[in-house]
């Protein structure tokens, strides 16, 4: 017994006297680690932890009764447990700390790191690891893992959670976790003092923060032109001709949706990079914030963009299935045996066909670009890429994408824009509609793209500010008297 003690002595020695020097090589004591609760996340810790090389030991109130855990890991009391090792993780909730305050004597130095999370937001005063933190005031308390599921510590990292934040108040014990997170695969980063650790709780409580104004957009977007041509072309219908064509909607009236939202939603992907080379040629300098919404607009425009993808592709679907509709079926047949009987021909109009095949060579060459940014906006993908060729594809290509697709807009309507028949109530059809925000982004950035508003925009970019040759000769006039 005198001399395990004398062995965890000297291991707690050890790993202190190397966090204070910094030295990355582990040691047989820096191998050993605790982890206190044997649930999901503890277990699949553990087994991380394991497959990493660490010895693993359980921390547990009742160490015979433990079952499932990780082969090769130790069960142990939480007092043997917090004896053995120098980093613990806790893996229990936040009710249940109470277990660590007749072992505060144990964890005096050691390194705690809180894997904890709750319900919901503001559920109690103080974040869990300041709580932790009063508890056991000589252990140095760590947040970190929680923003990790189970699942993901099972099968190792992947790019959508491969992120781990840590915060705390001493830099040795946050050292000392980050080579941990390292060694398992996870790219870790420091968030501060332990005062973050409320931050970092909330994380796991957010459901797809970026993805809820695109979602809004969408869904908006959606209901309104929905009901707008279900009012102008169904109900219309109904009402002035007695015509009961209410099986469009299925198929017609959402092929007519999807490519309207899509558009629009593609617009607005890029019209606030626009907003934002003019708001900096208004002012003359780069070195000024954003509005707040021109900035939540700007850090969502992936999400704009692939909602945009994900309606241009459920276009193409209801496109493809149009022959083998029971509707366009038996139109064709009507009109054929119609044309049989009265012993009709129709003529092949040249104009017609190039006017149809440029519409489709528009449509496709569009969607091509279109699944070829979505592509690009896949973190593996855009990992490989260089920072100029991510913003020549997503840039460059991007606004070539909208002007294809506008394009292949103006070409559907054709000299229908100027048929009077098609004003049903006098209201316009909704592809006329769609086209008035990308024809406005085209438009401005056409007039960005200009040499004298381009040279500008460079300078600026550059570090180039207004009034600053003014101000620099003034200056060197000063210096000069």
């Amino acid at each position: 017994m005198m001399d395990e003690e004398r062995s965890n002595e000297k291991c707690e020695s050890v790993t202190l006297s190397l966090m204070s020097e910094a030295v990355s090589a582990p040691t047989e004591c820096e191998k050993r680690v605790c982890v206190f609760g044997t649930g999901d996340m503890g277990r699949s810790l553990g087994l991380r932890l394991l497959q990493a090389g660490y010895s693993v030991m359980f921390g547990s109130r009742r160490p015979q009764s433990c079952n499932f855990l990780p082969n090769g890991a130790q069960v142990l009391s939480h007092a043997e447990a917090a004896q053995a090792a120098h980093l613990i993780f806790i893996a229990v909730q936040r009710e249940h700390y109470d277990f660590l305050v007749p072992l505060a004597y144990h964890l005096k130095g050691k390194v705690l790191v809180d894997l904890s999370n709750n319900l919901k937001k503001n559920q109690y005063p103080e974040a869990n690891a300041e709580y932790l933190q009063s508890l056991v005031p000589e252990a140095e308390v760590v947040k970190g893992f929680n923003t990790l599921s189970a699942w993901a510590l099972q099968n190792g990292p992947s790019d959508a959670n491969r992120q781990v934040y840590i915060c705390g108040d001493r830099a040795e014990a946050k050292q000392v976790v980050l080579a941990v997170a390292t060694k398992l695969g996870f790219s870790a980063l420091d968030r501060g003092s332990l005062s973050a650790s409320r931050e970092l709780e909330d994380f796991p409580l957010q459901l797809f923060p970026l993805w809820r104004l695109p979602m809004r957009i969408a869904v908006g977007l959606t209901a309104f032109f929905f009901f707008y041509l279900l009012i102008r072309e169904i109900l219309y219908a109904y009402i002035t001709q007695g015509k009961d064509i209410s099986f469009r909607i299925m198929v017609s009236l959402a092929n007519r949706v999807c490519p309207i939202v899509s558009l629009i939603m593609l617009a607005l992907c890029y019209l606030p990079g626009v907003l934002a080379s003019f708001l900096q040629l208004y002012r003359g300098t780069k070195y000024r914030r954003f509005p707040d919404w021109l900035d939540r607009w700007m850090l969502c425009r992936k999400q704009l963009g692939l909602l945009a993808l994900g309606f241009a592709c459920l276009h193409v679907l209801y496109t493809l299935i149009i022959p083998i509709r029971y509707y366009v079926r038996f139109w064709a047949t009507e009109r054929t045996v119609t044309q049989i009987r009265q012993n009709g021909t129709n003529e092949f109009i040249t104009s017609r066909a190039w006017h149809s095949d440029s519409y489709l060579s528009f449509g496709i060459l569009g969607f091509g670009l279109y699944v070829l940014l979505g592509i690009t906006s896949l973190p593996s993908v855009s990992n490989a890429l260089s920072w100029r060729e991510f913003s020549f594809v997503q840039s460059k290509l991007g606004h070539l994408t909208l002007l294809l697709c506008t394009i292949h807009t103006y070409l559907y309507g054709g000299k229908r824009f100027l048929s009077a028949s098609l004003y049903n109530w006098y209201t316009p059809p909704g592809y006329m509609l769609c086209l008035v925000l990308p024809s406005v982004v085209l438009l401005l950035k056409l007039l960005l793209v200009t040499p004298c508003v381009d040279r500008n925009i460079t300078r600026i970019r550059q570090g180039w500010e207004k009034g600053a040759d003014q101000r620099n000769s003034k200056n060197n006039k000063t210096l000069v008297l």
